[in-house]
């Protein structure tokens, strides 16, 4: 497979280098594969579906062609998927699928640990460590220090953002040691982002060190996230005749967004052939994509904390690829775009609860109100030519190709629950008057040390804190 660059696309790299340079230096672009092979009817249509392995093998393959034989393909997914994502009916049109069954609780896992088995497996030979840099709103910084420590040959450096993020998740953060540190950083996420990339683009200090990222600026953190949308998408085709018994429905997927990387690998498994008419992006009040979806105008901001401070990104990065794979108006007819406040994040999550039983997290509570209020009215009032104020919360006046499925009631959803909720254990309690029940392995780390360091917002510091780190 060929890579190329969101900004240049006379750009052509291989996998490895696509892997290990995470982004293009010389241009500031990020690297996206040529093509989307799809994957055979004969496989996707399989009855029962294919093994969340199965599929992750197949997806794979195209995109390492010539680089990972299979042999060691197949040993990479297997030592990385000892869990699996779980899609639970919660109602007979609404499915969630929990994304939260690796080691720290987080859909981060099943990039992260990918990407890691890549990384160690092409550093193998390598006189210099690779030096990992990565920005963290939340939950990413976790898995990456999960899924990279002590693995030879590599050292992370993880920025988070002091005091905006929850504690669980600054638990999970600070307390690596090794080959893993955590900054926390005087600033903002979309500070920490930026102190990565002008590090990616410092010609001397590429001198001095081999670089990578491992957020999704990564293309090997987004290609295996595609994995567990083309899975769910197969499962959730499979039920819908016990569950509803709606003929060919449309299946559309709910994402909380941020930085756009988890939307933007549903993207890849529907081009690959996942039986999914349509996203809807569902944003909170760092709503950048949803007004460029509705304006035609994108406008990068600073970031503001809220609820779901995973998705606090006033930049996302993603939006280079997506604009990348489509026009403006095949992302309008392909999106629905949604918004919403902190208040409405509880009253999701309290609705959720009341209305089904489940107990949702903050990120999935953005979808899962998106998706409410799509069905139930939302959808049809766009068609019907009440487009709203996109400045206030809501959906964005574009009507998807889809829309019409949902009025119709011929569309069923696909709710991404991204993280545990044990992890935003005070805003459950807020919503919901109780705690959720919390994972042994989330327990367990409460009781360590915390050794992240202080870091201002400034690059100079940042630079000097490497170069006399490493």
């Amino acid at each position: 497979m060929v890579y190329t660059d969101t900004r240049n696309k006379k750009v052509s790299v291989d996998f490895k280098t696509a892997v290990i340079n995470g982004m293009n230096a010389s241009t500031g672009g990020l690297y996206i594969p040529v093509e989307y092979p799809k994957l055979p009817a004969t496989f996707t249509c399989r009855t029962p579906e294919p093994s969340f392995r199965e599929v992750a093998f197949e997806m794979a393959k195209p995109y390492v062609e010539g680089e990972i034989p299979d042999s060691d393909l197949q040993g990479i997914i297997q030592d990385c998927y000892p869990f699996l994502s779980q899609v639970v009916p919660i109602d007979p049109v609404s499915y969630v699928l929990e994304l939260f069954h690796g080691p720290t609780c987080a859909f981060k896992d099943f990039g992260a640990r990918f990407m890691a088995r890549v990384m160690s497996y092409f550093n193998r030979g390598e006189n210099d460590n690779l030096h990992i840099l990565v920005a963290t709103s939340g939950d990413t910084g976790s898995a990456v220090g999960s899924a990279f420590h002590n693995v030879p040959g590599i050292d992370v450096t993880i920025l988070y953002p002091e005091g905006k993020i929850s504690a669980l998740q600054e638990k999970q953060l600070s307390t690596f040691t090794g080959n893993v540190r955590a900054l926390r950083v005087a600033g903002t996420f979309d500070d920490c982002q930026k102190l990565v990339k002008t590090a990616f683009t410092d010609n001397g200090l590429r001198k001095k060190f081999r670089l990578s990222s491992a957020n999704s600026i990564n293309i090997s953190r987004l290609l295996p996230q595609s994995f567990y949308y083309m899975y769910s998408s197969l499962v959730v085709k499979n039920r819908i005749p016990y569950d509803s018994k709606i003929d060919d429905p449309a299946i559309i997927v709910i994402v909380p967004s941020g930085n756009f990387g988890n939307l933007t690998s549903g993207l890849i498994a529907r081009e690959m052939g996942a039986p999914i008419a349509g996203f809807v992006a569902a944003t909170n009040s760092n709503h950048t994509v949803p007004d460029w979806i509705a304006s035609g105008e994108y406008e990068a901001r600073p970031s503001v904390p809220t609820l779901s401070n995973a998705m606090d990104v006033g930049a996302p990065s993603n939006y280079e690829r997506i604009k990348a794979m489509y026009t403006l108006d095949e992302v309008r007819s392909l999106f629905a775009s949604y918004w919403t406040d902190d208040e409405g994040t509880l009253s999701a999550i309290r609705g959720c609860h009341d209305k089904t039983g489940y107990v949702i997290d903050p990120h999935g509570a953005v979808a899962w109100k998106a998706w409410n209020d799509i069905r139930l009215g939302g959808m049809e009032k766009l068609i019907a030519g009440e487009k709203g104020d996109p400045s206030k919360p809501g959906l964005t006046p574009n009507v998807p190709s889809w829309g019409q499925a949902v009025v119709d009631k011929k569309a069923v959803g696909i709710i991404l629950e991204t993280a545990h909720p044990a992890k935003f254990g005070s805003t459950v309690v807020d919503a919901i008057g109780r705690e959720p029940s919390i994972p042994d392995r989330l327990e367990k780390v409460m009781s360590l040390p915390d050794r992240s360091i202080p870091m201002e917002n400034d690059y100079g510091k940042f630079k000097e804190f490497l170069t006399s780190t490493f």
